[in-house]
């Protein structure tokens, strides 16, 4: 699990995909959060402004295997 340092209080799911590299774009982080393969803490999300704040776990699931990162 890799963990992603953030600098403020909060951060919505679609930035942090952005942030920690997960999504190339926006485009792309909508896209990830609309086809279901995101996941926080545990339960699949579609809400992609969806705040995170330190101590959440999210979770992607890609072809070759599940990719998870710790908000910090």
């Amino acid at each position: 699990m890799e963990k992603i340092e953030i600098s403020t209080p909060f951060i919505k799911l679609d930035q942090f995909l952005k942030f920690s590299g997960a999504a190339l774009s926006g485009g792309e982080a909508k896209e990830m959060v609309a086809a279901g393969i995101v996941s926080v803490d545990g339960e699949k999300c579609l809400m992609r402004g969806k705040k995170l704040y330190p101590g959440t776990i999210v979770e992607i699931e890609a072809e070759d295997g599940v990719f998870a990162f710790e908000v910090c």
